[in-house]
């Protein structure tokens, strides 16, 4: 693609710098401190956050991040920095990684690309399936950041590809090669990562863009609705949350004679602590105490040539007048 100063925004999640309650502690806090994120009262809710929540969790979750840590660091990052090589390589434009929490940020990533020269900025905020507590914290940010600036960049924000074609090939690609490997499964779940209820009632369409992303995922595989659901992972606190929730339902297929069961992480774009930890230790060890023989996570679509074409054709589909 022909340079006219344009330039890419790739932005995920976040992860800690290090494997240590410190480092964690740090992330948590700008993280849950955000209220795309929990959005109750700070005055209520930031003494419990840094008086209990805090200093019980982060010791926690640095164990849990030292269970899945890679050699080059979290895998989350990991990933990401190789989606960001590999799409700039294939584009042929600047392509820079801002995290919504933590390093990078998204003031670096945005000055990256400003002294690369880049007046056009695509921004491609790596949730496939939109939510306030995601999408939305990724626009804060960007607005936060260019708040002071004298020019302002001409920006094109992508929303959601819940839907995109590229995104449900790569993914039925991605279990198809599982099965192929493995045999197909008895069940496939997609688990995707909770919201609260009431912000679902209040207007984010996330559950309906993880509805659509199962439905299209099921036909694209010829899989019987029979054999394949959805459900959310990652609870946290006394709130009710989108139901069904990952742990139980996988439990109730055990007690109901599923013996082989697959689970794919479609609102993933990399593995990270949620589907390394998470499903493949802790659903996994669950399903096989409740009765079932054999449990495996499809990786999420992290770098595969698959998920790169897709950035791609995401990328020139909104750059195209440019």
């Amino acid at each position: 693609m022909e340079n006219k100063g344009i330039g890419v925004l790739l932005v995920n999640l976040g992860t800690p710098d290090e494997a240590t309650s410190g480092a964690v502690k740090r992330f948590l806090a700008e993280f849950l401190s955000d209220q795309r994120v929990v959005d109750l009262n700070p005055l209520i809710w930031r003494p419990a956050l840094y008086g209990a929540i805090l200093p019980i969790r982060a010791p926690k979750v640095a164990k849990l991040y030292q269970s899945i840590w890679m050699e080059e660091g979290s895998p989350l990052m990991v990933y990401s920095q190789r989606q960001r090589a590999a799409l700039e390589s294939q584009l042929g434009l600047p392509v820079a990684l801002g995290m919504t929490y933590g390093n990078p940020s998204i003031p670096s990533a945005l000055a990256s690309l400003r002294d690369q020269g880049c007046q056009k900025i695509v921004v491609l905020p790596l949730y496939p399936q939109y939510s306030r507590t995601t999408t939305a914290a990724v626009f804060d940010k960007i607005a936060a950041s260019l708040k002071q600036a004298a020019y302002l960049p001409e920006l094109r924000f992508i929303n959601h590809y819940q839907d995109h074609p590229a995104y449900i090939e790569a993914l039925a690609n991605s279990v198809q090669a599982a099965w192929d490997e493995r045999g197909q499964p008895d069940y496939l779940l997609c688990s995707y990562h909770g919201i609260p209820k009431r912000y679902a009632d209040l207007g984010d369409p996330y559950p309906v863009h993880c509805n659509d992303t199962t439905a299209l995922l099921a036909e694209a595989l010829a899989m019987p609705r029979e054999k394949m659901s959805m459900s959310y992972q990652s609870i946290f606190g006394r709130e009710e949350w989108l139901k069904p929730y990952t742990e139980p339902t996988i439990i109730e297929l055990a007690q109901k004679g599923v013996k082989r069961l697959d689970v794919i992480c479609p609102a993933f774009s990399v593995d990270c602590l949620e589907t390394l930890e998470e499903i493949a230790e802790g659903c996994q060890e669950a399903f096989l105490e409740a009765g079932g023989e054999c449990f495996n996570l499809i990786p999420c679509l992290n770098d595969s040539p698959a998920h790169i074409n897709m950035m791609e054709s995401l990328i020139r589909h909104h750059t195209q007048s440019w």
